[in-house]
Formats: structure tokens, sequence, C-alpha cells
């Protein structure tokens, strides 16, 4: 009796403690019948987001923040624990978002879903991401009235400081002499107009012979026209001629005439051949010098002494 009477302590003992401990966990959020897959975000700051806030997940709360720690590497940065019990698979680039789940400014972490094939495994690090607060987005909405608003003031002020400029006596001076100027240009205009007109008049008759010369132009031009097509018509066959017209070959063929030229001068040069000995050799030139001087020596013997080579005889 006395060993029931314990066990019944024992067992009401492990009852009560389960019970607190299943309480103390149901009142933090968290469901100890569930599985927990453990993900982590990193924030430069986390606006308020505090341990056991809510994770949503499209409206729908898949777990909690179990807990925010400084980041290892003293950088400032700080890392949020998230415990999901979900068995929704996550893909890979879904981004952790820190939201306002009320007007009251309570924090949550909001699962966006990316559309990456490969789901996120246990211990991962989501894509962190903090939604704008309730004061940025009115400054947001608020700063292009205030730039405008600032704007327009500034233009106010430019227009007055203008009109004060405007009453003084020197500008009202400046004014009258500006639309004096402007009158004395318009009457300037209106006489300019006035030459040009006469002036067409007075040469009108020459504008008039312009014209008809420029028309006489127009009516050749008309009239020949079947002569200008057929000579833009052999024009353009002599273009297509020259076009199909073997011009490279022939200046080839001319480059190789002038290289065999110039080899042949160059041979010529160098006393080569009957032709360059006859050239760079002066031997050929002195014995025809020579020959030359004998003969007129001998010619001129022949018409002084002609009796020496002609004998005359009658009988």
């Amino acid at each position: 009796m006395k060993n029931k009477k314990l066990y019944l302590v024992a067992f009401l003992f492990l009852a009560a403690l389960f019970l607190f401990v299943w309480g103390f966990n149901f009142l933090k959020g968290k469901d100890i019948f569930n599985k927990e897959d453990i993900y982590y975000a990193e924030y430069p700051t986390v606006n308020g987001l505090v341990k056991s806030n809510p994770i949503i997940l499209n409206g729908l709360r898949v777990g909690l923040v179990s807990d925010i720690f400084f980041h290892p590497n003293k950088s400032g940065r700080l890392i949020v624990e998230l415990s999901v019990t979900t068995d929704f698979p996550i893909p890979s680039n879904s981004i952790a978002r820190i939201v306002s789940s009320d007007l009251m400014g309570s924090k949550a972490v909001e699962i966006q879903l990316g559309d990456s094939p490969i789901a996120l495994q246990p211990n991962d690090t989501l894509v962190s991401e903090i939604e704008a607060s309730l004061m940025d987005e009115v400054n947001a909405q608020v700063l292009p009235l205030k730039n405008k608003a600032e704007g327009l003031i500034s233009s106010v002020d430019s227009l007055v400081i203008i009109m004060q400029s405007l009453l003084d006596k020197n500008s009202q001076q400046n004014i009258f002499e500006g639309i004096t100027s402007i009158a004395q240009t318009i009457k300037n205009l209106e006489h300019t107009t006035a030459t040009v007109d006469s002036i067409v008049t007075k040469e009108k008759s020459r504008l008039a012979s312009i014209l008809y010369n420029i028309e006489l132009i127009t009516r050749n031009i008309e009239a020949n026209n079947a002569q200008i097509t057929a000579i833009l018509t052999n024009t353009a066959r002599l273009t297509d001629t020259l076009s199909h017209a073997d011009i490279a070959g022939t200046v080839n063929k001319i480059n190789s005439s002038l290289s065999e030229l110039n080899q042949l001068l160059l041979a010529i040069n160098k006393g080569q051949g009957s032709a360059g000995k006859l050239i760079t050799n002066d031997t050929l030139y002195n014995e025809l010098e020579r020959s030359a001087e004998q003969l007129n020596k001998l010619l001129e013997d022949v018409r002084l002494n002609p009796k020496r080579y002609v004998k005359i005889s009658l009988f």
C-alpha cells in the first residue's frame, strides 16, 4: 500500500512536471509535440523584433523566433534563429522579411516564398529583408511634397525680389529704355520692309526675266529628256563595262612588263650583254672615232691627189 502511494506521488509529480513544461512552452508559442526545423537570417537591425514573435507563411503562423543574438564576428549584425514547425517545403531563395503584424507595431517574420526548385535545408540561412516602418513610409510620401513646397517658396522669394527690383527707379528707367529700343527696332524693321518692297517693284522686270529663263531651262531639260536618258544609259553601260573588264589583270601585266624593262635597263647599266658593253665600254667608241678620223684623212687626200687613186687613159 505504501509503495502504491509512492508510485502515485511520483506519477503525479511527473505529470505535473510535464504539464508545467508543456504549458511553459505553450505560452512561449512552442509545440513540443511537433517537429521543429531551425533556420537563420542575418539583419543589420531587428526593429523591435523579440523572441517568441511569430513566423508567418502566406498569412499562416508556422513557427516563432526562438533566439536573437549578435554575429560572432563582432560586426554588430544580428542573427535571428527561426523555429519553423511546418512540413511545407521552403525554396532556398525565399526571403525572411521583418514586418509589422498589427497597428500597434508588433513585429513578425514573414517568409516570402521564392521560385527555386531547391528546398531549404535545416540550419540554412535565408535572405533577409526589413519592411519600412510607418514613419519611413510617411517620410517617403511627404518628402516630395516638402521638396515641392520648398521650391515653391524659393520661386515666390525670387518673384518678390524681381518685383522689388522692378519698382526701383533705375529699373523703371531701364525698362522704359528697353521699350523705346524695341519701338525703334520695329520702326527700322518697317523701313527695311518698305525698302525691300521698293527694290522688288523696281526689279520686277528683271525678276520676271530670271523666272522666264529658269522656265526655259526647265523646258529644254524636259525637251531633251530622251537624250539625257540616253546619255545616262550609255554612262551606265560604260561603267558596267569597266566594272566587268579585267583591269586588275591588265595592270598586273603592265607591272610585269615594267619589271622586265627595269631588269633589262639594270643589266645594260651593269654592262651585261652586247647593248651593255656598247654603252658602258668606250673601246668601240674610240675605234669608231679613230676610223672616222682616218676616213676623213683619206677623203681629204683623194680630194687633193685624185691622180693617186684614179687613172684616166684615152688609149
